[in-house]
């Protein structure tokens, strides 16, 4: 499935992400906005957080902006071109759950997600993604 979404964003302008990149972005998009604060979000060091950043930032996913009310801050946001990765991955895993749908069958497709959820304990809150940010 990575592969395949990979694949496709490579073919939609996005040639550069791979899965922690986006795991990282979806945690800036929801408000995350410093190395330590993604670090703990991913549940990965502070040093493959700031690598991670770095990395989103030469390739024009992530900035920095400046905080009014302290100018030493320098909070994260994504740019357009992070927006625009996100909603094309977005859109690609939702051809794929089609896909499967059709393969086969909603309901056993439906049943799936219920026992994944299941086995991970419901929603899950942080995504442990100290294996992906391994590699860039």
């Amino acid at each position: 499935m990575v592969d395949t979404a990979t694949l496709e964003l490579a073919k939609r302008g996005h040639p550069d992400v791979r899965a922690n990149h986006e795991f990282a972005m979806r945690a800036i998009q929801g408000g995350t906005d410093s190395a330590v604060a993604l670090a703990g979000k991913l549940r990965i060091t502070k040093q493959a957080a700031a690598k991670t950043i770095a990395t989103l930032e030469a390739r024009g996913y992530v900035t920095r902006a400046i905080d009014a009310a302290d100018g030493r801050r320098r909070p994260l946001l994504l740019t357009s071109h992070g927006q625009d990765m996100l909603a094309q991955g977005q859109a690609i895993l939702d051809d794929l759950r089609r896909t499967w749908a059709e393969m086969v069958g909603g309901d056993r497709l439906a049943d799936v997600e219920r026992v994944l959820r299941t086995l991970v304990g419901g929603p899950v809150d942080v995504i442990d993604a100290g294996a992906w940010l391994a590699t860039e």
